[in-house]
């Protein structure tokens, strides 16, 4: 008789069960938080270096990237590590208890759906996926198969946002009503790129591509700039909005907005906006009231697109921030501090207890692996931060249709605006899909 099987072993079989695959026996004993775990890593340079830093704690058995030199560069630094150059060889393994995904939003998806129907856990970048039916289908598969899940939105581990949440829900400012967004950064592009370098050795541009429709190579996409083309990246909403309006979902409780309108530049086929503002209407919840969230970006006309209290000298200059308006006063945050406003109406906070530097990213990575070992939770698990990157993405998806939505996110549609479907549901190239 085989000896019975111990919780890991059980939960893994399980899991992989379910997904139809079937992964080696590992000789674990119960989990526990001095146990690594075997980490697959899909990206290794930029900000995909980043998150291969943070998870190092961990046994880094595969690297895959489309880059031979990103690659070259990261098995130096994991010379154990077997190197790949597509994921879905590397997910042909069975020693895999998790994937670190860092790539360009167009291969979210093919890479995170895939790895969680292989039974593997998933840290995935924002925004989760590149359209609205992807982020939703990963949300689907990670709660199927009952995997731990974390989107990389780090600025979601920093004391101050848990301080404001806090704040927020226990009704500091009253009731709120009313919530704006502003950054100003720029992702911009007004066409194709014109620079027709042939693709550089070591890297496979094929690959690169994934489930993106085939196009000439240009060092305008890779290795940083391809957020600021459609095909690739949705601008500076879909990779700001989730970092800002991250703390308005958490704090208020908000999930799908009931209807999506925005302003902006005329609509460029290729290339993402140089500003916009994209309003969003988000329904009561029990006894909170419907809220209004207005998103700016970029520069109109030479002038910051910001709310209008700051033309009205109601906001200290503090860049990038959220306001959120509430029936008793307001609340300003941004990543590290936050005010309650109009100061005159609160007490001065007490002294700040002097603390650690606050090591966010370090924070949000642990807290996905202690939820793997442990059985535990993420704070950014697929379910919440789905919902969030399809609200931040309907943002887009409006801009683009050229008129206000109405979401039902029941059946994914844009009720009344049938142009809106294009931008929506994803379209792969032949030999890719989800």
């Amino acid at each position: 008789m085989r000896a019975p099987l111990n919780r890991r072993q059980f939960l893994t079989r399980s899991t992989v069960a379910a997904a139809g695959v079937w992964l080696a026996d590992r000789s674990f004993g119960n989990i526990s938080p001095n146990e690594k775990l075997n980490l697959g890593i899909i990206g290794t340079a930029n900000r995909a270096g980043d998150d291969l830093h943070y998870v190092s704690t961990e046994n880094i058995v595969a690297l895959c990237d489309v880059d031979a030199a990103y690659l070259a560069d990261a098995r130096k630094r994991f010379p154990k590590a077997v190197a790949y150059r597509d994921f879905r060889k590397m997910l042909e393994r069975n020693d895999l208890d998790a994937i670190v995904i860092g790539t360009p939003d167009h291969t979210h998806a093919v890479a995170a759906v895939a790895a969680l129907q292989s039974g593997r856990h998933v840290y995935c970048e924002k925004p989760l996926a590149h359209t609205v039916s992807e982020a939703r289908r990963m949300a689907e598969v990670a709660k199927k198969h009952n995997l731990i899940t974390q989107m990389g939105t780090q600025i979601h581990a920093t004391d101050n946002y848990h301080e404001v949440v806090d704040v927020i829900r226990r009704g500091v400012i009253g009731p709120v009503r009313e919530v704006h967004v502003w950054v100003g950064a720029v992702y911009t592009a007004d066409g194709l790129p014109t620079d027709k370098t042939p693709v550089p050795d070591g890297l496979d541009w094929d690959l690169w591509l994934g489930p993106a429709q085939s196009r000439a190579y240009s060092p305008d996409y890779v290795p940083k700039q391809w957020r600021r083309w459609w095909a690739f990246g949705g601008g500076t909403l879909a990779d700001m909005g989730c970092h800002y309006i991250d703390l308005a979902h958490w704090s208020l409780g908000l999930r799908y907005p009931i209807s999506v309108e925005t302003e902006g530049p005329p609509v460029n086929a290729e290339g993402t906006p140089a500003w916009m503002i994209a309003h969003y209407e988000y329904p009561a919840r029990g006894e909170s009231p419907a809220v209004k969230l207005t998103w700016y970006h970029g520069v109109k006309d030479g002038k910051d697109v910001r709310p209008p209290q700051f033309a009205r000298g109601e906001l200290p200059e503090w860049g990038n921030g959220v306001l959120f308006i509430g029936d008793n006063g307001m609340l300003l945050a941004e990543y590290r501090k936050y005010a309650l406003l109009p100061e005159k109406d609160f007490p001065p906070p007490p002294a700040a207890t002097p603390r650690k530097e606050d090591d966010c990213d370090k924070k949000h990575h642990q807290e996905w692996i202690r939820a793997i070992k442990t059985g535990g939770t993420t704070s950014c698990n697929f379910d919440y931060s789905g919902a969030l990157s399809e609200a931040v993405l309907l943002g887009n998806v409006a801009y683009r249709a050229g008129g206000k939505i109405l979401w039902d996110p029941v059946n994914l549609r844009a009720v009344g605006n049938p142009l809106a479907e294009q931008y929506i549901q994803h379209h792969y190239r032949s030999g890719w899909k989800i």
